[in-house]
């Protein structure tokens, strides 16, 4: 087993020397949350009270309790037929105080709304966490004025701050240089869609505001922002004197000074009485607003939304990626891509108790080893690394000076070699921050001798191949081959790749693939319960040496069991004879299994029953024998992992067979129903699956170490290996298609801090041999207050991790346990903002960063992981909840809320273009059956598959020019690709599939059906903002929201 340097864990994380002690600045008077200005002054932090008279702990996701557990009411079924009309100036709703989200219900819990009030609620938390199971929910009332953001400090070499300095804190830099947006409306002051306007980027200085307003900057006055009229989007509509305005389309309500409507001093008399009547009333209103406080919210990304009178809150274009700001402008543009490394909040709270009053999950989304297009790869004799935590050097060290820098994760200050003054770029001696490790924030090493205990393992591939007589039958065996020999030539590896083959019924083959045999010999061992290998040296051969046999014996396994009769699998007894051929060197198994393993090690028997498919709370989630998940250890432990294709249509027990892939950091695929005639979509996406899985990167005996600055601590990792200490994972594969989840908890207040840092560090041995580390970087500012934190937080990031923490819910207590949890988690999100406004607005506000959270969320209840009261399959289920756990964010997205697009009128205004490509962008569309009509041809993206759907009233243009077909009943029932017609309709759309394609690590099955087809149900599927008979729709969803938010 190798060992590294880099994965030691003794003296490595000794105690730093601590950074100086560090005040917070004087600023102006800031309202609390009940709007009263609290004079300015200089104050230590002071521990937070839960209400009770305990201090405040940190927290995770604590357990339900079963004794004393209150969920959430049952969702209400009041369908409503249109989209609730903006309220009436005067009225206003009573709404019901909210339980508190998240939270167990051995605890007593304060609402950030309603201090001192109790409730009750299950919570998703991970189950091995040490924190203390309350800490996550607890809502408490901050002790004194929000602590001051800005922390002084001088520039060193690289513009990083420093600590401040001993005799006072230093000055604020200003905002120079940041970008800010505007508004630019159509005619109508929206754009006519129906979705947000697209702004384009101004760069301006904000002006200077008056002495005491929270915004203020310190720095110079700029330019005032251009004004842009606003209009209401509505026509015919006249709002009467003293009536606040109808919400724009695209419902963003900037928050406003004064009342609409209310007396304003020495505004104009109007000269002609006699005029329009509207004017008046136009001129009144506009009046009251203040376009300044306008400008400085759009500018800030401090407006809201009232979700309940927004019919189209999805952005046309796609969500916009929030982006991270550091108070050090140049740090801006070294940031690790959030496609690698994402957090859930772009600011982190200072102390635990302004955590929990956000009630946000605190998290990290990370994709280590994506494909990269460009990758900074760095050759040296010394890897610079803090001497106390091993954290390597990054862009936002502090530099003492040109020989000296301190560490951004422990603080101490360590000694640059020599070596490290030296500029590769440039041939030259000199600044330090010229080197690419100071100038990227993802990097590569290729690791010197010291990082290595054994020469690099040679990449090893052996195949187990289900042959029993169903697995025959789906005509998995035919495709198999012929792909593998296809793809021969682009296996990863150099000269010293190794490959074997198993095959296995009742029994378990063998196959000699000696250099020196004129053809492949068969062995056959029956002995499945003392399983050994025949012939140990032949069976992994040389891949380069014994091609020849190799190809051969992938051309007549197809025929060789053609017309076998054996019905049994022993899938455990192939296992361990694999084990015995890979564990001396590490490698890859790969297994297609395609009926339930029924006899030797490891046997299982159904235990699915079909009238509980459709049951509020589905048993049988977890393993029924631990034999598969030990096996995966033992893999673990000698650098192999285990992935799994599995093709049954028929119950296999994925939740036992998952764990051989779980545990030993491997990967699954599930292709139900799978048969190579009566099933050609299932075959489609295995050919496609297979190419990638063939012939990807791949990184062997890996290991992964993420640290975190000094005062958080990492509880809970979220994927596919295995835990060997507290912050490392073992990784005996790792592949570009793998992502990982972890939950962060902060422990210290970190008001002393001027931003926090997250670092992955993933070794792992090429296909070529190579030891190599590659090492990202992520930095993030602090906020003070709860509406900062909630302002910075990533919505998509947050249901990624959501989705993660959900699936451990379900399987360690019960779906409907999780399903409350998700709901519970909106409902206190929404809470908690409103909690932070000015006033109390009887409609249901969200932050317009947080406008989709309960779209995506109410999608991800209807998922098949999670929805009840439909009729799933459990391997279905079972697989969809893996998915969740090991999916980079992109892709999981995609799986909870596919893309929409019409696609029956594509033109070339908006297009982008890509070369001599011109590629059209449609907008995407709410998936509800409102937006499909029979007359138009929709697109539906949903990650591995790509659906276009037709309606019987379609143009006849668009089934002539694109699709080439005279009529819609001359339409084939399956097609799978385009035709290429010399049409520009046909080249519009073809250029706006390869752009979809392009986005993905390997192409989607595209899928075509047809309105009257029987599959129609894959698509109509995926519309999950409509009603069902076991859900709400999107619009009662967000009315149940509304009835439980306090």
């Amino acid at each position: 087993m190798l060992i590294c340097p880099v994965c030691q864990v003794s003296a490595e994380f000794g105690m730093a020397s601590q950074p100086p002690l560090q005040f917070n600045q004087m600023q102006p008077a800031i309202p609390n949350a009940a709007g009263i200005s609290q004079p300015p002054r200089l104050q230590r932090p002071s521990i937070a009270s839960n209400g009770i008279g305990q201090p405040t702990a940190g927290s995770t996701f604590p357990l339900p309790s079963t004794t004393n557990y209150a969920p959430v009411p049952a969702l209400s079924n009041t369908a409503s037929s249109q989209w609730a009309r903006p309220p009436i100036s005067g009225q206003s709703v009573p709404t019901p105080i909210s339980q508190s989200s998240f939270t167990t219900t051995s605890q007593q819990q304060c609402n950030p709304a309603v201090p001192g009030q109790i409730s009750s609620r299950p919570m998703l938390q991970p189950l091995n966490s040490a924190r203390p199971p309350n800490a996550f929910a607890m809502n408490q009332q901050s002790s004194g004025p929000p602590l001051n953001p800005y922390q002084g400090g001088q520039s060193n070499l690289n513009g990083n701050l420093g600590p401040p300095m001993v005799n006072g804190a230093g000055t604020p830099s200003s905002y120079s240089g940041v970008n800010y947006t505007t508004t630019v409306p159509n005619s109508m002051g929206y754009s006519s869609s129906g979705v947000p306007p697209q702004y384009p980027t101004q760069s301006f200085m904000p002006p200077q505001l008056p002495a005491g307003t929270a915004h203020s900057t310190g720095g110079p006055a700029g330019p005032a922002p251009p004004q842009q009229q606003y209009s209401t989007g509505y026509q015919n509509y006249s709002p009467a004197h003293g009536q606040g305005q109808l919400p724009p389309v695209s419902g963003i309500h900037p928050q406003q000074l004064s009342y609409p409507g209310a007396p304003v001093p020495n505004a104009p008399v109007n000269q002609f009485p006699n005029f329009n009547s509207t004017i008046d009333k136009m001129t009144s209103q506009m009046n009251t607003l203040s376009v300044t406080q306008t400008g400085f919210d759009k500018i800030w990304g401090h407006e809201n939304v009232d979700l309940l009178q927004v019919r189209n809150i999805l952005p046309a274009q796609g969500v916009e990626t929030p982006r991270i700001r550091l108070r050090q402008e140049h740090l801006n543009n070294v940031h690790c891509s959030l496609d690698i490394f994402r957090c859930t909040l772009t600011k982190i709270p200072e102390t635990n108790s302004i955590l929990q009053k956000s009630r946000l999950p605190l998290g990290v989304l990370i994709h280590p080893f994506k494909d990269l297009t460009q990758l900074p790869v760095i050759q040296c004799q010394t890897i610079v690394r803090c001497r106390s935590c091993r954290t390597y050097i990054n862009p936002f060290v502090y530099f003492v000076d040109q020989r000296r820098w301190k560490c951004n994760l422990c603080f101490r200050v360590n000694d640059l070699p020599d070596e490290f003054q030296y500029d590769p770029m440039s041939n030259s001696y000199g600044d330090p921050t010229r080197r690419p490790e100071i100038k990227n924030a993802t990097i590569e090493f290729i690791a010197p001798a010291e990082y290595m205990l054994r020469p690099p393992q040679p990449p090893v591939y052996l195949y187990l191949l289900d042959v029993s007589h169903a697995a025959v039958e789906t005509g998995y065996l035919k495709l198999f081959c012929d792909v593998l020999l296809e793809e021969l030539e682009k296996i990863p590896g150099d000269t010293r790749t190794q490959i074997g083959v198993i095959t296995f019924d009742s029994s378990v083959q063998f196959y000699n693939l000696a250099e020196n045999l004129n053809q492949p010999h068969q062995l056959v061992v029956s002995d499945i319960d003392d399983i050994f290998l025949p012939c140990p040296n032949d069976l992994l051969v040389n891949l380069n040496e014994s091609k020849r046999l190799v190809i051969e014996l992938l051309e007549q396994l197809p025929l060789k069991f053609n017309n076998t009769t054996e019905c049994n699998s022993a899938l455990g007894a192939a296992l361990q004879a694999a084990y015995k051929m890979v564990s001396p060197t590490g490698g890859r198994i790969t297994v297609f299994q395609a009926s339930l393993p029924n006899i030797g090690p490891g046997a299982l028997k159904p235990r699915e029953d079909p009238n509980q498919r459709a049951a509020k709370d589905v048993p049988n989630l977890n393993a029924a024998t631990d034999f598969y998940k030990k096996f995966a250890l033992d893999c673990s432990g000698q650098q192999v992992a285990v992935d799994l294709f599995l093709l049954s249509g028929q119950y296999m027990d994925i939740a036992s067979l998952s764990c051989v892939s779980k545990f030993s950091g491997g990967c699954m695929y599930h292709f139900p129903s799978f048969h190579y005639i009566h099933n050609l979509p299932q075959v489609e996406r295995l050919e496609h699956s297979l190419r990638r899985y063939l012939t990807r990167k791949i990184g062997f005996e890996s290991v992964m170490r993420i640290r975190c600055t000094q005062g958080l601590s990492i509880h809970t990792f979220h994927g596919n290996f295995f835990v060997r200490s507290t912050d490392l994972l073992s990784l005996p594969n790792i592949n570009p298609d793998a992502g990982f989840g972890l939950q962060v908890s902060i422990d210290e207040n970190l008001s002393e801090t001027q931003h926090i840092c997250f670092q992955a560090a993933l070794l792992y041995t090429s296909s070529k041999g190579e030891r190599r580390i590659r090492v990202h970087t992520m930095c993030l500012p602090i906020a003070s207050t709860v509406a900062d934190v909630i302002q910075s937080a990533d919505q998509q990031c947050i249901v990624g991790l959501l989705a993660k923490m959900a699936v451990d819910r379900s399987l360690h207590s019960s779906i409907s346990d999780a399903r409350d949890a998700i709901v519970n988690v909106c409902v206190d999100v929404l809470s908690a903002y409103k909690a932070t406004m000015s006033s109390a607005p009887s409609g249901l506000y969200a932050p317009s960063n947080l406008r989709l959270l309960p779209l995506y969320l109410a999608a991800l209840l209807k998922s098949v992981a999670f929805r009840t009261g439909q009729s799933t399959r459990l391997d279905e289920r079972v697989f969809a909840m893996n998915q969740f756990k090991a999916l980079p964010l992109s892709q999981l997205i995609l799986s909870i809320y596919p893309d929409l697009y019409a696609i029956h009128n594509l033109h070339d205004q908006g297009a982008i273009s890509q070369g001599d490509m011109v590629i059209p962008q449609p907008p995407r569309l709410h998936l509800s059956a409102e937006m499909v009509d029979s007359a138009g041809a929709y697109l539906l993206d949903s990650g591995d598959v790509i659906y276009l759907y037709v309606g019987r009233n379609v143009h006849q243009v668009f089934l002539e020019q694109v699709l080439g077909a005279s009529s819609f009943q001359s339409l084939p029932e399956q097609m799978f690709e385009l035709p290429e017609l010399e049409t520009n309709e046909s080249e519009r759309l073809r250029n706006f599939l390869i752009h979809l394609q392009n986005q993905r690590p390997y192409p989607a099955v595209l899928q075509f059906i047809r309105e009257d087809s029987q599959i129609r149900h894959l698509f109509s599927s995926h519309l999950v903002d409509g009603r069902t008979e076991s859900s709400l729709s999107y619009y009662e969803f967000l009315q149940h929201l509304k009835n439980q938010i306090k």
